[in-house]
């Protein structure tokens, strides 16, 4: 094996791949591995079945006496695991197989065999394989990352990052999507050289938070984890429309049509469930689950919008067996009436009680039925005792008097926690009470912007993150729709520049000073100072001309305050626009989305709402005016239009940034938004053109490549 290595600067490469445009495997893996001397992987996935995928390229790296580098995370089919294994144990040898006694023929057809390839690229030192698990399993969840690397004898690299994993499914079946550095292109050279210096530290073992072993060492550690051969990666419901024509081009393969796909994300948990639950659970329902159990029922999961944490949460409670009482807490209304909703629809559970409205309904019931649990008076078909409210209403001091009077919560009670970063709030931590002898937190953001002593009261109390699944999770596996994200640049007035710099003085003052009562004062002037961004009277220029690039048809728009609500509402209903404004001083809340999903407004005007838990599939735009600096708030209100539904492949998040007026060089109006652009872009569909046209618009501002990334 050996000869020249042509350069992999010949490539005509793109700077993104997407599976609607492009065959990942044809125009970009085949032609880099056949100008490769070196390919260099990291991945949450691996799957064998990428070697017969890209036979071709493979075998030109083969032919050049090219080297292969794979982290992987160590969930392995047992096909692979057992392949891997021989390899090992043979490195030594010279494999006497049919394999090696047809070297001669045409490579292709050799690396075809996907098993025994893999098993003779790790006996021939071309292949090296290291698995990559996180420290502290428990709290960061599995290895995740999705990095390549392609390098020849020129020492030119081109580094790609992006959502496909390393096996036939992604590569082929997936809807998926890959973004591409040149170390020859100037713009992105530094990127590229960057991606390769994390390969190498991750290969050598110097990453933080990852440990990164040699195989067998992770298999007598017994690291591995087995999984299906062919993973699943898009959600069946969706799944039936996005593939339906490849897999049943390819049914005698893979079984018919969806049934493989069925049978591998529908799983039982380690533990068996009682006959309360009515649905069948995903695999990522049952990870969690697992996890949660593993840490003796206590623990937060930390669940992406459309991962379905409500129904995880039902599971849990359905595993404990002989369990007395099962408390869930919500921070609105309309969560908790989500949560009823749920209860009668997926379990055969009892009604619970509802803690909303009038108290006496619901707290007398609650009295009888703890009193007798206690005494062990009520009936086995009587429990568990179910109640269902809001946090303002399990927090008052009489329902802390009435458990105590009732002799308080029996044993294996249960508290399940949705949006549990709440109860961090010093007004709902009466919730959190010592004799809950099982917790549960959910929420797809549960740390707590600018509380510290809060986030770190709710995870002690729950037990910490047990398990993750994220929003580019969840997208990637279909759960949740892509994204466009635009952002829209807008100046602030000389009179509000003016009002910003006077306030930013003036904080900086208190904030040398750090007394008490001047750190107190700075942080309401840092409030006021916010005020000025969110209202700018710019925005509604803005929102002129996004209404007309994106007209709403069921989108929702974040404004401030209601002042500038009824602004924006004016001007949309001007436009012909069906609108309702949805705040907290509209008790009709529940028609207005009811209404919304029925297509009877074109767009609601939100001031403080719709941030979390609600769920409303139909919408897909987002327009947000308005924004704190809380990383939670940025991540639930993108949740709210990423929901999949019916004839939407596709959601749009649209952005108004704040800057100086130009020629003023103070950059601190930009920083806060900043940080939430590259929050929201970080997942989009669109990432890369948004960030080079951001790029051109923010230059004045000294804002680079580098800072967008």
């Amino acid at each position: 094996m050996g000869g020249a290595a042509l350069s992999l600067r010949d490539l005509a490469i793109q700077d993104e791949y997407r599976s609607d445009r492009c065959d990942l495997i044809q125009e970009f893996y085949i032609p880099c591995l056949e100008k490769a001397t070196v390919y260099k992987r990291a991945v949450g996935f691996f799957s064998s079945t990428s070697m017969a995928a890209a036979a071709k390229g493979l075998t030109a790296l083969i032919r050049v006496g090219g080297k292969m580098q794979l982290v992987a995370s160590p969930y392995l089919s047992e096909t692979d695991a057992e392949a891997i294994e021989q390899g090992m144990r043979q490195k030594e040898e010279v494999i006497v197989s049919a394999l090696q006694q047809e070297l001669d023929k045409e490579f292709e057809d050799i690396v075809r065999d996907r098993l025994a390839c893999l098993a003779w690229l790790l006996s021939q030192n071309i292949l090296e394989i290291k698995l990559a698990v996180t420290k502290e399993i428990r709290r960061q969840g599995i290895y995740h990352e999705k990095l390549g690397l392609f390098g020849d004898r020129e020492n030119n690299i081109i580094a790609f990052t992006g959502s496909a994993n390393e096996s036939s499914t992604a590569l082929i079946d997936n809807f998926e999507c890959i973004d591409v550095f040149c170390s020859w292109h100037l713009g992105v050279r530094e990127r590229a050289l960057k991606k390769a210096e994390n390969f190498q530290k991750l290969w050598e073992n110097e990453t933080p938070n990852v440990e990164v072993m040699e195989f067998p060492e992770a298999a007598a550690r017994e690291l591995l984890r087995l999984c299906p051969d062919r993973p699943v990666a898009i959600e069946p419901e969706i799944n039936k429309t996005r593939k339906s024509k490849r897999l049943a081009e390819q049914g005698s393969s893979y079984g018919h049509n969806n049934d493989r796909v069925n049978q591998t994300e529908c799983q039982n948990p380690s533990f068996p469930l009682n006959n309360s639950l009515k649905v069948e659970l995903r695999l990522r329902q049952v990870d969690a689950l697992n996890a949660w159990q593993s840490a003796n029922n206590c623990g937060i999961l930390s669940m992406a919008t459309g991962a379905g944490k409500t129904i995880t949460g039902l599971a849990c409670a359905a595993s404990i067996e002989n369990i007395n009482v099962i408390v869930i807490g919500a921070p609105t209304n309309e969560i908790v009436q989500q949560w009823v909703d749920e209860l009668a629809n997926r379990t055969t559970f009892r009604s619970p009680l509802i803690a909303t409205g009038t108290a006496t309904l619901w707290m007398e019931s609650l009295f009888r039925k703890l009193r007798l649990a206690n005494s062990r008076e009520l009936s086995s078909e009587l429990l568990p005792i179910i109640v269902v409210g809001s946090y303002s209403e399990f927090s008052k001091s009489k329902v802390t008097t009435l458990i105590a009077d009732a002799g308080g919560l029996p044993p294996r009670s249960l508290l399940i926690a949705d949006e549990v970063h709440a109860t961090g709030a010093a007004i709902y931590r009466r919730i959190l009470r010592d004799d809950f002898q099982y917790r549960l937190g959910l929420s797809a953001t549960p740390m707590r912007a600018y509380d510290e002593e809060g986030t770190e009261l709710v995870l002690e109390y729950f037990g910490g993150v047990v398990y993750e699944f994220t929003l580019e999770q969840a997208i990637e596996a279909g759960i949740l729709c892509e994204y466009d994200y635009q952002v829209y640049i807008t100046p602030l007035t000389g009179s509000e520049y003016a009002k910003f710099t006077n306030l930013t003085t003036k904080i900086g003052r208190l904030l040398n000073n750090k007394e008490e009562d001047a750190i107190a004062q700075a942080k309401r002037l840092t409030i006021q100072r916010s005020r000025i961004i969110k209202s700018a009277a710019s925005k509604l220029t803005a929102l002129g001309r996004i209404l007309s690039d994106y007209p709403p048809r069921t989108g929702m728009i974040y404004c401030a305050d209601i002042a500038q609500a009824t602004e924006v509402s004016r001007l949309l209903a001007q436009r012909g626009f069906r609108i309702a404004r949805y705040s907290s001083d509209d008790v009709n809340r529940k028609h207005l989305l009811s209404e919304f999903a029925r297509g009877n407004f074109d767009a609601l005007v939100a001031v403080k709402c719709l941030d979390e838990g609600i769920d409303i599939p139909a919408a897909d735009l987002a327009i947000i005016l308005a924004s704190d600096t809380s990383e939670r708030q940025f991540i639930q209100r993108r949740g709210r239009v990423l929901r999949a539904a019916s004839k939407k492949a596709l959601a749009k998040v649209v952005d108004v940034v704040v800057v100086p007026p130009l020629g003023d060089s103070l950059v601190e109006p930009i920083a806060s938004e900043i940080k939430r652009v590259i929050l929201f872009a970080r997942a989009a569909r669109n990432r890369m053109s948004l960030i080079t046209k951001l790029v051109d618009e923010l230059a004045p501002y000294g804002i680079t490549h580098s800072d967008l990334m």
